[in-house]
């Protein structure tokens, strides 16, 4: 239920407008039911007290008009006008009592009538006593009884009375309210499905209203999946002329532009790398002749003027700079034609970092930096091209040593359940924030005008970083200005292994501050 709620506009909407529909109807429903109550209740109120009225005064002229000399004929008469106040049978039943106020003269024979089945307790002392009190006023009360085993509600009412012979009477007749009470109930029940009928109304026409405008964003959201999955020809149908359909419009146009600007993009992008491949595979015979010319020169340029000696030296530097370049393009080339394939194979992990070392070792030496190696127990097996790894490796390192400032590199080597990995540090002069966002651009580098031992070409982390991803692994970096860089090689141990963790931190434990 809740991910239909996260997922889904219509199942929100329709949601919340039954909820509020329901809190509306309740809250009228409950002004309507306590309308209809007070109003059934004023006006059996109002009944209640004329009644009550004309009984009192039928009662006390009856009395008063009688010659009544002895307590048997008060008895007689009294018996015969008292009861004739009380109504049995149906739901609008009256009954009737004749109480004795206290401290009157207590006659021999002199009995007050009351109802047969009068419960006492529906006249409280509280409401007598304010009888008593009263003068010419009736008094009443709301209470509640037992009728065939059920409570009804009631209104008991008093008056007082003064009887020749007898004294100060009060006299009370309880009504009963159960029909009002029913029909009350008939209401509240008509009002209740009533509610729920419309409620359920309310709920379909917010779902069918709802559907008709989330639709269209549905459909834009789906389109816009789609386009996002290079699906480009995806377009929303068009119909009226409302805001719906000039979304549908705009999302159209903004496709087709997007379709547009995209395939331009992609055709130069094609013409630039096919001008890449053609210009570098061009390039290579000349280069070969330039190079094999060039050896020639070099191979005698002890016989040559000193002059044309250093010349041919620098020749050959540059020479061998082209033909790393030309070899870079070409590899970088063939990545972006997606015509790269790495053949995997089982290998040590150390034994590429050990061969990697090796051949990195003469510029270390000429640069006076030690290179401190820390290897697992055992060997570090995993799936991976030992060629590709071992020139990412060398690249790493050759950085390390340009830009260690002679301080010592440090090479960690780590594994773990689902991958190893390879950790390159050095202390040298490190890079901002900004040289890091861009430090595996093409063609990019920290310091342009830095002075290196090594002819780089700008392609290097670019190339170690498609080596990186063409083995599904991870290449990390870590630095900042002062304290070193830490380049981080994570790899899966088999093809079909994924990593979650490399076992390296980075940086590593001995360069955190």
């Amino acid at each position: 239920m809740i991910s239909l709620f996260r997922r889904s506009l219509t199942a929100r909407t329709v949601f919340a407008t039954v909820l509020l529909s329901a809190i509306a109807l309740i809250t009228l429903g409950g002004f309507l039911s306590y309308s209809l109550a007070n109003g059934f209740y004023q006006n059996r109120l109002d009944q209640v007290l004329s009644e009550t009225e004309r009984a009192v005064s039928s009662v006390q002229g009856t009395v008063a008009a009688a010659a009544v000399t002895d307590e048997t004929t008060l008895q007689t008469l009294i018996n015969a006008v008292v009861p004739s106040l009380e109504i049995t049978g149906g739901s609008g039943s009256r009954q009737v009592a004749l109480l004795r106020s206290p401290g009157q003269p207590q006659l021999q024979l002199f009995q007050s009538p009351i109802s047969r089945d009068l419960d006492l307790e529906t006249i409280p002392n509280e409401l007598r006593e304010q009888v008593r009190e009263s003068v010419g006023i009736l008094t009443y009360t709301p209470v509640s009884f037992e009728k065939d085993g059920l409570l009804v509600a009631g209104i008991t009412v008093g008056a007082p009375l003064v009887i020749p012979l007898a004294g100060n009477f009060e006299l009370f007749l309880v009504f009963d309210l159960s029909a009002e009470a029913q029909s009350l109930a008939l209401v509240q029940n008509a009002i209740t499905v009533a509610g729920v009928i419309l409620l359920a109304l309310i709920a379909l026409v917010s779902y069918l209203v709802t559907r008709s405008v989330v639709r269209p964003v549905e459909q834009a959201a789906l389109a816009a999946q789609t386009l996002s999955a290079g699906k480009l020809d995806q377009r929303l149908p068009e119909k009226g002329q409302d805001v719906l359909a000039q979304l549908a419009k705009s999302f159209n146009k903004m496709a087709a532009s997007l379709q547009q600007q995209i395939q331009q993009l992609d055709s130069l992008s094609r013409m630039q790398r096919r001008f890449v491949s053609d210009v570098s595979h061009e390039l290579r015979t000349p280069l070969t002749t330039i190079k094999l010319a060039g050896e020639v020169i070099f191979g005698n340029r002890e016989s040559l003027d000193p002059a044309l000696s250093r010349s041919a030296e620098l020749m050959q530097n540059q020479i061998e700079r082209f033909e790393s370049l030309l070899a870079d393009l070409l590899e970088i080339s063939r990545y972006d034609a997606g015509a790269v394939i790495a053949e995997l194979e089982t290998n040590d992990l150390n034994q590429v970092v050990g061969a990697s070392i090796a051949s990195i070792e003469p510029l270390a030496q000429s640069k006076k930096t030690e290179i401190r190696v820390e290897l697992p127990s055992g060997a570090v097996e995993a799936e991976f091209d030992a060629k590709r790894i071992e020139r990412l490796l060398r690249n790493l390192l050759s950085n390390a040593v340009e830009h260690g400032e002679g301080h010592p590199i440090v090479v960690h080597v780590g594994q773990n359940a689902n991958s190893v990995a390879v950790c390159v540090t050095d202390s040298g002069i490190g890079m901002s924030r900004a040289q890091l966002e861009r430090v595996f651009d093409r063609f990019w580098r920290a310091d342009p005008a830095r002075q290196r031992s090594v002819g780089g070409t700008g392609l290097g982390l670019a190339i170690s970083k498609e080596d990186a991803t063409l083995h599904r692994g991870w290449l990390q970096v870590w630095s900042k200005p002062n304290q070193g860089t830490s380049f981080r090689l994570t790899l899966p141990r088999r093809v079909d292994s994924v990593i979650g963790n490399s076992p390296i931190p980075l940086p590593p434990k001995s360069v955190k501050s």
